[in-house]
């Protein structure tokens, strides 16, 4: 099978699950970027890397593609955005170790953000006018 033919399917399988899940367009949206459709090759130049730089970052735990049954990388929309970041963090002087601990530390603000709105969308409808009071 080739790659055009796996990301066709990949996309196949994706709306099929759309439709059995009747998905939000958010949720879609979300579906389809963390879903494996890009080769190492065609990563590699979205990233403007070589494939041995991703083959790197892999190793370092710093991004985990799906694997094909064959053992194929395919790697996600999410992951090429992760691997841009990397080599942002890169670019600004900070070694492997350095991003890996950035990338987690963003994460878990980003975790608390989410928790923080929640909380303020939760007070804001507790809160009534004076006049409902």
């Amino acid at each position: 099978m080739s790659a055009d033919t796996d990301i066709m399917t990949l996309r196949y399988n994706i709306l099929q699950e759309v439709r059995r899940k009747k998905l939000s367009k958010d949720d879609e949206r979300r579906l389809r970027a963390e879903q494996g459709v890009y080769g190492i090759s065609v990563a590699a130049d979205l990233v403007g890397v070589g494939q041995q730089t991703l083959r790197l970052y892999e190793r370092k735990g710093l991004v985990e593609p799906e694997r094909t049954e064959g053992g194929t990388r395919r790697y996600s929309e999410n992951d090429v955005e992760r691997m841009r970041r990397i080599g942002e963090l890169v670019d600004d002087g900070l070694n492997l170790a350095g991003v890996d601990k950035v990338l987690r530390l963003e994460e878990i603000n980003a975790a608390l953000q989410r928790e923080l709105d929640v909380a303020k969308e939760r007070d804001r409808g507790q809160k009534r006018p004076a006049n409902q009071r």
